[in-house]
């Protein structure tokens, strides 16, 4: 039931298909090294597991020397900065939106700025690989992340580029909710210092790269939510994790 109320949402929340609000400027950026890098998470929960995702993005605007200029946008329902990564212009997006609705903000973002999913980099928490341990994947099903599932709904494809931050999951008897709206306890602030600067420089090779610029993991245009396929996954960790997990 939550997820269907959830569907509805998004679908409400979209004034038009994300296909049609790419109009016809759909082409423009497509050939040009623009990308949108976001971070979900639930807006007002800064320091929760399940806002790593824009943990990491706010460590990238540090890196860039950007962090003071998140600006609210309304018309993505959300915080952006844009920036320039060498040649590559980057929009980083923080949604205002709750996790389950974060793909209302990103459609709305890659709408405004002509980017298709296939240049999207999401940034989201990974409850089936502990804390410390890190994987860029390529498309594939959001599995249990409501997050994912909502960008995959609203972009009508799964092909987003996808970092994932483990956070591992619940010790006991204690609930995966519970769990992930929690705050990281001291001991995992102190890992946490470390994964955020390997997603950042993670971030950076994958925005710097030339090939990985030019010539996304997956063909133009991806695949339909609809449709299933094996995904392509890239593993990168302080801890060398070597396991595929929860997507």
């Amino acid at each position: 039931m939550r997820r269907l109320l959830s569907k509805l949402i998004n679908r409400a929340l979209l004034t038009e298909p994300f296909g049609r609000m790419m109009g016809s400027e759909a082409g423009v950026h497509t050939n040009s090294r623009m990308r949108l890098v976001v971070g979900l998470g639930n807006p007002g929960m800064n320091g929760s597991r399940h806002s790593v995702g824009m943990a990491v993005l706010e460590a990238l605007a540090s890196r860039l020397g950007v962090a003071d200029s998140w600006r609210g946008d309304k018309h993505v329902s959300g915080e952006v900065i844009v920036s320039d990564i060498q040649d590559t212009q980057i929009v980083l997006l923080r949604p205002r939106l709750l996790m389950n609705i974060n793909g209302v903000s990103v459609a709305k973002a890659a709408g405004k700025y002509s980017i298709k999913p296939e240049h999207i980099l999401l940034v989201h928490d990974e409850l089936d690989k502990s804390l410390g341990k890190l994987a860029m994947k390529q498309g594939g099903s959001a599995r249990g992340h409501n997050g994912v599932r909502s960008c995959v709904e609203c972009l009508q494809t799964d092909v987003m580029l996808r970092l994932r931050v483990g956070i591992g999951r619940p010790s006991g008897k204690t609930s995966v909710d519970r769990h992930v709206l929690g705050r990281f306890s001291q001991e995992e602030q102190k890992v946490l210092r470390g994964v955020l600067e390997e997603s950042v420089d993670i971030l950076l090779s994958q925005l710097t790269d030339k090939e990985n610029v030019q010539s996304p993991l997956s063909p133009p245009g991806g695949r339909p939510a609809s449709q299933t396929g094996k995904p392509r996954e890239r593993l990168s960790s302080p801890g060398k994790d070597t396991t595929a997990g929860q997507t």
